[in-house]
């Protein structure tokens, strides 16, 4: 079983239980799923952008990446419908816990000036949401092999019913919030 995996039942839901005042085990928040999303800007003229986001977002999470295409034609950004403008990756069960562990151990506190995250990245229901400026803070992409700096986004869901609940879920497992 994955350490962080190990430490939310073992650890997390009694602290949470005591801290946040639940009756039951099964009301305590818990990682539904981690969503990345990387768009590209550039993407409508170069396909080759898309491949190598999807390579690079595949290398990070160790599954392959979905490309995400334009609802709509949009003509002030030359956006044709159906044209590929970025990929994204969904993260369930292990590989969920896989990534959590690697992004708070190593990839964060790869960050030049590391201060913490943003505290305001809550929406209302729990779930948390954050940039990340550059792809390279994760140690599988291919220094050598990147043509253009992507950054993503990053997507708690958690079945918190509030934002209060979500934090004390993430802060937890570890995420390094700004004081």
């Amino acid at each position: 079983m994955l350490k962080l995996k190990k430490k939310y039942r073992e650890e997390v839901i009694p602290a949470l239980i005591s801290e946040l005042g639940y009756k039951n085990p099964m009301e305590v928040p818990r990682l539904e799923k981690i969503v990345l999303n990387m768009g590209v800007g550039e993407a409508s003229g170069n396909q080759r952008l898309i491949d190598e986001a999807a390579g690079n977002l595949a290398a990070i999470t160790g599954q392959k990446a979905v490309v995400t295409r334009a609802k709509q034609a949009i003509s002030n950004f030359k956006l044709k419908e159906k044209m590929p403008i970025g990929v994204k990756v969904t993260l369930h069960g292990d590989r969920m816990w896989e990534f959590l562990e690697r992004l708070v151990s190593i990839a964060l506190p790869r960050v030049r000036d590391f201060r913490g995250i943003p505290r305001r990245g809550f929406d209302g229901r729990g779930n948390y949401t954050f940039g990340v400026k550059e792809q390279i803070i994760f140690l599988e992409v291919n220094f050598e092999k990147i043509t253009q700096m992507l950054g993503m986004d990053v997507t708690f869901v958690t079945s918190a019913q509030d934002d209060e609940g979500g934090r004390a879920l993430l802060t937890a497992l570890g995420m390094p919030f700004r004081k």
